[in-house]
Parts: structure tokens; C-alpha cells; sequence
């Protein structure tokens, strides 16, 4: 894998108006035709994506967004997908024509500051127009940067690279461990990976690579073997390693496996975290015990991929949650960054890792649910707990596993 993951990266949404300039600011930050420009307005039609390396951050991704004043039924739906953007972006820019502030503006920006996501107002095409000295200065009395810029002669744009790195949420910049954090310098962690008909010919998936580079960094050192090879390989060690961490899937076998004095969890629950909140998912996961037959839950899968054979999301978690439960429950799956805007007919919703996500996405979910009253879990804790194994897989996670201890008490 040579670049970044996508959802490693800083996602960057550029919102406003249809022909104020945007995708002539995404060529410009570029230094590249990423976007088709054009004098007729909404020629940008779904979201256009560019990541790059964009120094002293690193990786971003930059989005460029269809305008959010589209009309018509096809421009309903280009909005709508201009609005999904909201939920994974990182930082927002507001494009504007110079001295053409107005009620669209004022709208994404309120969108964009009740998410508590950092916002830049640029101010384009100075070059034909000027620049609203009292709009400017409200904006920057609110704390938001104002850049004025003139994309087609690629002025103004230096500043807008040095806004966007002062902009740049704190997390980012910091990012939470993955693993790091659990298994000291000079100690081992031992990865079991199964290799059946859904993993990927000839690599692995991203959530394994990860979490072997951040072991890495963080000076300590692996071991990955398969579910059947555990045991022996447990064996063959002079010290037990720090952390056994699994597939979800192989769950139960390895936590047989595994003595109990060795703390185990699996790549989805260190997800949760990483991807998450592991707080809130795990109070999501405890909606499970009051599942009854004919309750509807919601399984989103954050890429689309063709399912075969034992699909984790559309096979075995159903399964476990209908073992579980005692009878039958109707699912209904989401892939991408579809999601429902009406939740409130679901009991649960069960998000997978989101490997290839940014956590504001992630997070972004997480509010929504919340605000429809519907718990929301992921898929590591939700098969744990189905399989009884929960507080064991919650032990490398002491604020998590309290949670839990609190309310089985």
C-alpha cells in the first residue's frame, strides 16, 4: 500500500453556491484539473474527491461539492449528496463570490458549526468583485477565518494552505492509537487472522495492516497466525504476549484458546475506538438483551463490496442476534454512505469497523442515532456480546468495561 488510506486522511468539504468557483479553488489548492470548470453553473454534479499531500498536515482528501442552491428534481438529488458530504468532513470552506454573502452562506455555515466542524469563508473572484468589508468582519468576530482569493489567477491561495493547516482539528493532528497504547515497547501482540473465502487474494485488509504498523511505531513487535495455529503458537512463547487480538468472526474459538489471564478483543472493538466512540457503542451493544422477535435492526457496511458465502453483515451477525434473541428479526442493510433519515422505526443499528471512513463520519452516525433515540453499536461488540463473550473482550478497555459492569450489575 503506498498512500494513505482515505480514512486516515483530513477530509476537506468545499461547499456553497452552483459557478462561485469552487472547483476552480480544489484545481488551484491542487495544482491540478481535478474538477471540470465551466461558466455554466452546476457542472459539478456528485462530489469530486482528490487526496493529496498537503504539508505540514499530511494526507488530506479534498471534496469538491455540488452547489447546495440546485434546483429541480436532479438538483434535489445533487444536494442530497452534497449534504451526506457533511457527516465526513473534517474541515469546511465556504465559498462565496466576493461581496455575495447571503442566506445559502449563512445556511452551510450553521449546518457546519452546530457539527463543531472548524470553518474558512473564501471569498472568490476578487478579481471581478470586492470584497464585503462589515460581512468579512462578522466572520472573523466569529472566529472564522476569511481568505480572499482568485482562483482562476491562483492568488490568495498560499493563504488559504496556511488557514487550513491552523484549522486542522486537534485529534487530527494527534490521532488516537490504534493498538499502540495496549501493548508496551519491547512486548508482543498476537494477531489471528483467518484466511477463508472472503479475505482479499494475496493481502490483507486494512484494519490487520494498521494495526501491525501502529505496533510498530509504537516499538513493540507481533505475531500473526491463524485461528487453527493459535494454540501452539500460544504455546512455542517463553512470556504471554500483552494483547491476543482476532477477527470478530473466529471470536469464540480463539477465546478458547486464549487463557484467560491473557487480555484479549478483536480489529472491530480497537475500531470502535479508533473509528468511534467505544462508550458509546458498547452502551449501544447493551440494547441487544432487550431485542424480542420482530424488532428491526439496521447493519451498515461502510464499503460496498459483493457478499459471499458467510457475509459477516448479512449472515453470521443475523444469525447470533437471532440465536440470541430466540426468534426472528427483520434487518435491513445500508452500504457507502447511505443512511436512513428516518430511524426511528429501528431498535438498533450495528456499524461495521468503518476502516475505510474518517472517524468523523463514524461520529456523525453515531449523533444522528442518538438524536432519533435508536442505540448504535458495531459489529466486534454486537457478535461478543451475542456470543457471551463480552466482558472478556472488553478487559484491554477498563472505562468501557465498567460501563458494562455497571449496568449487568
Amino acid at each position: 500500500m503506498r498512500s494513505a488510506p482515505k480514512g486516515l486522511r483530513l477530509h476537506i468539504g468545499l461547499f456553497g453556491r452552483r459557478n462561485v468557483g469552487k472547483s476552480s479553488l480544489l484545481n488551484a489548492l491542487t495544482r491540478q484539473t481535478v474538477s471540470i470548470v465551466s461558466d455554466i453553473a452546476g457542472t459539478t454534479t456528485d462530489p469530486v474527491e482528490k487526496p493529496m499531500e498537503m504539508l505540514p498536515i499530511g494526507p488530506v482528501l479534498l471534496i469538491d461539492t455540488a452547489g447546495i442552491d440546485d434546483v429541480g428534481a436532479l438538483g434535489e438529488m445533487r444536494v442530497q449528496k452534497t449534504r451526506q458530504v457533511f457527516d465526513r468532513t473534517d474541515v469546511g470552506i465556504i465559498v462565496s463570490v466576493a461581496g455575495d454573502w447571503g442566506e445559502f452562506e449563512e445556511a452551510i455555515l450553521a449546518e457546519l458549526r452546530e457539527r463543531e466542524i472548524p470553518v474558512i469563508a473564501v471569498f472568490n473572484k476578487t478579481d471581478v468583485a470586492g470584497v464585503d468589508a462589515v460581512q468579512e468582519s462578522r466572520l472573523k468576530d466569529m472566529r472564522i477565518p476569511c481568505i480572499e482569493t482568485s482562483a482562476a489567477r491562483g492568488e490568495g491561495i498560499l493563504d488559504l494552505r496556511e488557514a487550513l493547516i491552523t484549522s486542522a482539528p486537534e485529534e487530527f493532528i494527534n490521532a488516537p492509537a490504534i493498538i499502540g497504547d495496549l501493548v508496551p515497547a519491547g512486548e508482543m501482540a498476537v494477531l489471528v487472522i483467518p484466511i477463508d473465502l472472503e479475505a482479499p487474494k494475496g493481502r490483507l485488509i486494512l484494519p490487520q495492516v494498521q494495526s501491525i504498523r501502529d505496533i510498530l511505531d509504537n516499538d513493540a513487535y507481533c505475531m500473526v497466525v491463524k485461528e487453527r495455529e493459535l494454540r501452539d503458537a500460544l504455546d512455542r512463547l517463553k512470556r504471554p504476549p500483552a494483547l491476543v487480538v482476532t477477527d470478530s468472526q473466529a471470536f469464540l474459538k480463539v477465546a478458547g484458546d486464549t487463557p484467560d489471564d491473557v487480555p484479549l478483543t478483536s480489529f472491530s472493538i480497537l475500531f470502535a475506538r479508533f473509528k468511534g466512540d467505544l462508550v458509546a457503542f458498547v452502551k449501544g451493544a447493551l440494547a441487544i438483551e432487550s431485542l424480542v422477535p420482530g424488532d428491526r435492526v439496521l447493519i451498515c457496511e461502510s464499503c460496498s463490496h459483493h457478499p459471499i458465502g458467510e457475509d459477516i453483515g448479512r449472515v453470521k451477525i443475523p444469525r447470533w442476534l437471532r440465536q440470541y434473541v430466540g426468534g426472528k428479526l427483520e434487518f435491513t442493510h445500508v452500504q457507502g454512505h447511505d443512511f436512513p433519515d428516518d430511524l426511528g422505526s429501528y431498535k438498533l443499528a450495528i456499524h461495521c469497523g468503518a476502516c475505510m471512513w474518517n472517524r468523523r463520519e463514524v461520529l456523525s452516525r453515531i449523533i444522528r442515532c442518538q438524536q432519533a433515540g435508536v442505540p448504535i453499536t458495531n459489529y466486534g461488540l454486537a457478535i461478543a456480546y451475542s456470543l457471551g463473550i463480552f466482558e472478556r473482550a472488553l478487559k484491554p478497555f477498563p472505562s468501557a468495561l465498567e460501563i458494562y459492569r455497571a449496568h449487568a450489575s
